[in-house]
């Protein structure tokens, strides 16, 4: 196990110690009923991860969240995998290409990978591979918003016919909502993370703060579109939607990358007309993070295609979030122990919370649109048949669909560990 620190720093740890929490010290909801994270953080448990081990021991209180004692939490780690006769903790940076002789490799090197080691990844992947930032726009739940008011339909209507969804706004509504853009709340860079805009990728509020025509004429341009709900009249500007995952379940809003806090997004954003009740899969922002184009590169063990020597775990692989990145990288060890073993790894149950996430960076996600993302029930396939009805015969929604997502994604991990 190779270890940059205390020998090479970054610009947010603090100490040397593995594990160390450089953010929040949440692991998020600890519901694993209705909660995706939650659910997660048991088919981890069921698995014996280490990280949650160590979570549950060191756990603070914090309602219905696993927040847990940093220092802790982090010793406990590093005195496990110290104690591991099978582990050897190795402390220096790794640089430049990687041995012949190492004949399995994983690249678990988070959002502040070092220069030397992105260089080494690209030299691997492509100089366009390995992403420094991300541009995120809020993803939808498709099933939360009124198609009394939106409509699908591709630009010219090209495409399949469900690409994309739009949201139309008229004079005074086009107008409300720059106004909004323009005072609401934003985010600041942390100092180390510089400014990264650049001009093909740049904030809604930042196109806004332009002039009241820059988002007609961009991202919310109202040409090539017709809304059958009122045909005759031509919207000021329209909001689209793009389909975000194979499922169809989820949609982001295209070009609505912003630093907006998160409160802001989701007041303004329920403003447009089809998306007042949107319940939101993850909402949108800026920040430092390297991370690789996973749907692309990577097979299903998470194996670069190009080299299957190497593969990576944790956020490099474009999942968000500790438990997440645990996640990942609890997958990544299973399938490296069964090479090891002679035998062919197994992946989980695409209706597991780690499933769904593999599954999702590895094969569900656009590879061209491809951003950084937290587990949520949209990633999980529908309820088959008579287990997503109720016992009236009706669709389940809410929190009675989440349950039922909960109890097969733990009954059919119990069937694959």
């Amino acid at each position: 196990l190779h270890e940059m620190r205390p020998d090479q720093g970054t610009d947010v740890h603090v100490t040397g110690g593995l594990a160390e929490l450089v953010c929040s010290n949440s692991f998020r909801s600890d519901d694993a009923e209705f909660n995706a994270v939650g659910l997660l953080h048991a088919e981890m448990r069921a698995l014996d991860s280490l990280i949650v081990q160590c979570a549950d021991t060191h756990k603070v209180p914090a309602g219905g969240a696993l927040a847990v004692d940093r220092e802790a939490f982090s010793l406990a780690v590093e005195e496990a995998l110290a104690n591991e006769p099978l582990v050897s903790i190795e402390r220096g940076e790794v640089a430049g290409p990687f041995p012949d002789d190492w004949d399995s490799i994983i690249v678990a090197s988070g959002p502040l990978t070092s220069d030397k080691l992105a260089d080494t990844v690209r030299e691997l992947t492509g100089k366009d591979a390995l992403a420094f930032f991300d541009a995120i726009a809020p993803i939808v739940y498709t099933d939360s918003i009124d198609f009394d008011k939106a409509w699908y339909q591709s630009r010219y209507d090209k495409g399949d016919g469900k690409d994309y969804i739009n949201c139309p706004l008229d004079n005074v509504q086009y107008a409300d909502f720059i106004t909004a853009l323009n005072e609401a709340e934003k985010v600041e860079f942390r100092e180390w993370e510089g400014t990264p805009y650049f001009e093909g990728c740049l904030p809604i509020e930042v196109m806004a703060a332009r002039g009241p025509d820059t988002l007609a004429y961009g991202p919310m341009k109202p040409v090539g579109l017709t809304n059958p709900h009122n045909p005759t009249v031509k919207p000021r500007g329209i909001i689209q939607l793009r389909q975000d995952n194979a499922l169809g379940t989820l949609y982001n809003i295209v070009g609505f990358q912003t630093k907006l806090t998160y409160g802001e997004q989701k007041r303004i954003f329920r403003t447009i007309p089809g998306l007042e009740n949107a319940k939101f899969a993850r909402l949108g922002g800026q920040h430092r993070n390297t991370f690789l184009n996973s749907p692309k590169l990577l097979d299903d063990t998470l194996a670069l295609k190009s080299q299957p020597r190497v593969r990576f775990a944790g956020q490099i692989t474009g999942c968000e979030g500790y438990v997440e990145s645990a996640a990942v990288g609890l997958l990544v060890g299973r399938f490296v122990g069964a090479e090891r073993h002679g035998e062919k790894p197994s992946q989980p149950p695409v209706t597991t919370a780690i499933g769904a996430l593999l599954n999702h960076i590895t094969k569900g996600a656009d590879e061209k649109t491809f951003q950084p993302m937290n587990v949520n029930f949209g990633l999980f396939p529908p309820l088959d048949g008579d287990e997503g009805l109720n016992e009236k015969g009706k669709r389940l929604k809410g929190k009675d669909r989440k349950q039922r997502l909960s109890q097969r994604a733990m009954r059919d991990l119990d069937g694959w560990k």
